[in-house]
């Protein structure tokens, strides 16, 4: 089967011209040119430009396209790679989706919409850390179900945070020992805290993962910038650390 140029610009929604454009700097030749001129095009030539039409719709140019395409040495490669870029655009894009129902929930219910949310699918900031850190599936299981929560369940999650953050500094202030009862107990209602985010190791049961990841975050409330000040001062965020890996080392 195959189809002229004009009805598959038609389907395309392309020009003639387009076409003739791709033809002549070598992106899509047509499959044959008939005995009076015309430029046919059969599955293949039709797979090939799907292909272009997605490479220029993430914003490609057409150098870059000619370089993907003379690159590959399987079509069906070059597809499954489109395919994993097409479903990442469109979480991104349900991210948003969700984000501007949040907007519009805040503001119809009189409440203050939080920055974060309403700019969630916009601008992921931690993902390539999670990702890099605990791969893909912890990050999109953990964001999915924070964007699922309603305006009101998130408010509850970050009370509940904010909570266990007041009584880590007040910890710090009574001057606790990280391995007396009192910080252990707080560890634990850390750690179960940490539990409740789908996608974490600790969430899933995996031992050795939690232990790696109660210890990295344990450091991470101390070495990191962002974090360094969220448990009131160093005396704060250094008993968490240390009360997190005695736990994570003698309970877990």
């Amino acid at each position: 089967m195959e189809w002229t140029i004009q009805e598959l610009a038609a389907r395309a929604g392309v020009t003639s011209r387009t076409l003739r454009h791709y033809d002549r700097v070598g992106l899509l030749p047509p499959s044959r040119v008939g005995a009076n001129g015309y430029r046919y095009y059969n599955p293949t030539a039709v797979a090939r430009l799907q292909r272009i039409l997605l490479m220029r719709r993430l914003g490609m140019g057409l150098p870059g396209i000619a370089e993907v395409l003379a690159d590959e040495v399987d079509a069906c490669d070059g597809l499954r790679a489109h395919i994993a870029a097409l479903e990442e655009e469109r979480d991104r894009v349900e991210r948003q989706i969700r984000s501007v129902r949040h907007t519009l929930e805040a503001l119809e219910s009189g409440a203050e919409p939080q920055m974060d949310v309403m700019l969630a699918g916009f601008n992921d900031g931690y993902k390539h850390e999670v990702i890099s850190r605990w791969g893909e599936r912890a990050f999109q299981a953990s964001n999915d179900w924070w964007h699922g929560k309603t305006l009101d369940q998130q408010r509850a999650w970050k009370q509940a945070a904010e909570d266990l953050v007041a009584a880590w500094v007040a910890a710090a202030k009574a001057g606790v020992s990280p391995a007396s009862e009192h910080a252990q107990s707080l560890a634990a209602r850390h750690v179960r805290w940490l539990s409740g985010i789908p996608g974490t190791p600790t969430a899933e049961g995996d031992r050795e993962r939690s232990i790696e990841m109660v210890e990295c975050l344990g450091d991470m409330y101390v070495d990191d910038p962002r974090f360094a000040g969220m448990y009131d001062d160093a005396v704060g965020a250094t008993l968490v650390r240390d009360a997190l890996h005695v736990y994570a080392r003698t309970r877990m």
